[in-house]
């Protein structure tokens, strides 16, 4: 009878297990040796060497930092980082289509009429500009883009890439925060702001 020999595991690399322990040796060894390779993926799907360059940079970021997800006994090293560049390349897809529908509203908005700078809106622009600092970074971003750029929810919303009712809701909260503030601290006395019909 024939014995039946079992094939041994194949070996894991030792630069992958060094790489998830966080030996910042073998991250500069791993960026040495599959660098090009997520480089390759990246100018393959992008058409912008820079942004191709930036995307191999977030990946091996991103890997590091997340490196205790990596187990090598489940893949290659390299097949993990190729993972992790597509998503980065996909992002960063993403993120130049926002920016060319940026581009293109902006494109259509009507030329502001050029008028001498009222002393009053000035004013009120600062008063505006300092209430806008205090509230949360979603809730600023939305009011700044309806009370400066003068766009409307659906533009915000095409601008952004977040959806029309959470703009609604942004603005509607940071509305009632600024109404609040310039109730208690006389902040704005007199009408509000006619630059705020933006938020609409």
């Amino acid at each position: 009878m024939t014995a039946l020999h079992e094939e041994p595991d194949p070996p894991v690399d030792d630069l992958a297990l060094r790489f998830r322990a966080g030996d910042d040796v073998a991250l500069r060894e791993a960026y040495d040796r599959y660098g090009r390779a997520v480089f390759h993926l990246a100018t393959s799907m992008l058409a912008n060497r820079a942004d191709a360059e930036d995307v191999t940079q977030a990946t091996f970021v991103a890997a590091w930092l997340g490196r205790d997800t990596f187990d090598p006994a489940k893949g290659s090293l390299v097949g993990w980082l190729l993972g992790i560049g597509r998503r980065k390349v996909i992002d960063r897809m993403r993120a130049s289509a926002r920016e060319t529908r940026v581009v293109e509203t902006v494109r259509q908005l009507p030329e502001p009429a050029r008028a001498e700078p009222d002393p009053d809106r000035v004013v009120d622009r600062l008063v505006i500009a300092d209430e806008l600092a205090r509230l949360p970074d979603d809730q600023r971003r939305m009011l700044e883009l309806a009370f400066y750029d003068d766009l409307t929810h659906q533009q915000i919303a095409t601008v952004t890439g977040v959806p029309l009712g959470t703009v609604k809701s942004h603005i509607r909260r940071g509305m009632a925060s600024l109404k609040r503030r310039w109730e208690v601290d006389g902040a704005a006395p007199g009408p509000r702001p006619a630059g705020l019909s933006g938020a609409r």
